[in-house]
């Protein structure tokens, strides 16, 4: 009986020592994704980012490459209105693509290094080995970090919800959340292949302009110059809507609206029939607004998004507060 008992024991500590060798600490998994980072040569994902404006959401097919050191290629798609923008970076600089303008905007920025990208695996692996203080659980299958995020209105968006394939530590999901933990970015990554290869000019402009295009509806960027106006839902106390202008444009309509109060900013909306290619230099900084990507500087902020043309120009308006702006402009066409 003894015996058995000894045997007994002796197998109960081999499955606890196992058990022990196969569990890895938060440290071993951060430097695992250190190694992970070095060795990245390149990758293409496909992926799902869902929005949530208010009590809307907004669902975009995300498909992102990248070939080491700096070339990048983001096609964001609204899976339902068949309208895209890409951002682009290569030798020349970074530039963000609006097909159905047949536009182009040319930033000289260090994106996507300035801060976190929900969609970019090594940003996410920046965004872990940063914070120091991060969560960190394991299930199954996978690994969760809940991190900080370096977003440049971190406060709006504070932390995310990392989830890594114990397999690979490819990324499963990012849930970027607000103060109350409410999830308003959702990156689920379907596909993720690394080692991708590409052809020389992938990474270039016109190739990709070109490429974008072929892909648009037959009526897109055509000759419909209605404009939806749309309103700022963001509340800033003691700042209300005085005017209201329109004004005919020989290609197109423009309104102008404006705002007076403490926070005084006017939101100019444009709608104009596609152009000739056209690339503009923009003096600011490139952010991701989540449904588009726009141009922020010390007095305005700029973007384009369903055809039509935005800018807000403010000298009472920090730069964050002309971000969340430009963030409520979207969430409803009404007044």
């Amino acid at each position: 009986m003894r015996k058995k008992l000894m045997l007994l024991m002796t197998g109960l500590m081999a499955i606890l020592i196992l058990a022990a060798c196969g569990s890895k600490s938060q440290q071993d998994v951060v430097k695992e994704l250190e190694g992970k980072q070095k060795d990245l040569t390149s990758y293409k994902v496909d992926a799902k980012m869902t929005l949530k404006m208010g009590s809307d959401s907004q669902v975009y097919n995300v498909e992102i490459w990248h070939k080491d050191p700096s070339f990048y290629r983001v096609n964001l798609k609204n899976a339902e209105k068949d309208q895209s923008q890409m951002i682009l970076r290569n030798n020349q600089g970074v530039f963000v693509l609006t097909p159905a303008l047949n536009k182009s905007f040319k930033f000289q920025s260090d994106w996507p290094q300035n801060s976190s990208q929900a969609y970019l695996y090594e940003s996410l692996i920046k965004d872990i080995v940063a914070d120091k203080e991060a969560k960190f659980t394991e299930t199954k299958d996978h690994y969760v970090f809940e991190t900080q995020t370096r977003y440049q209105n971190n406060s709006m968006l504070p932390t995310q919800e990392i989830k890594l394939k114990k397999k690979d530590l490819s990324p499963v999901s990012v849930k970027v959340m607000d103060p109350d933990r409410n999830a308003l970015v959702t990156v689920e990554f379907k596909k993720v292949k690394f080692k991708a290869s590409f052809d020389k000019d992938d990474f270039e402009m016109k190739k990709n302009m070109t490429r974008a295009q072929l892909n648009l509806p037959a009526m897109a960027g055509g000759g419909d110059e209605v404009l939806t106006v749309k309103y700022p839902t963001l509340d800033l106390k003691g700042t209300k809507l005085i005017d209201e202008k329109e004004i005919s444009l020989e290609n197109g309509k423009r309104v102008v609206l404006t705002y007076d109060g403490k926070k005084s900013y006017t939101l100019v909306q444009e709608k104009v029939k596609a152009k000739e290619a056209s690339t503009t230099f923009v003096e600011g900084n490139l952010v991701d607004l989540g449904f588009t990507i726009g141009a922020v500087s010390s007095h305005s902020i700029t973007w384009s998004h369903d055809g039509v043309d935005y800018i807000i120009a403010s000298k009472d308006l920090s730069k964050d507060e002309m971000i969340e702006v430009a963030k409520s402009v979207q969430a409803e066409e009404v007044k």
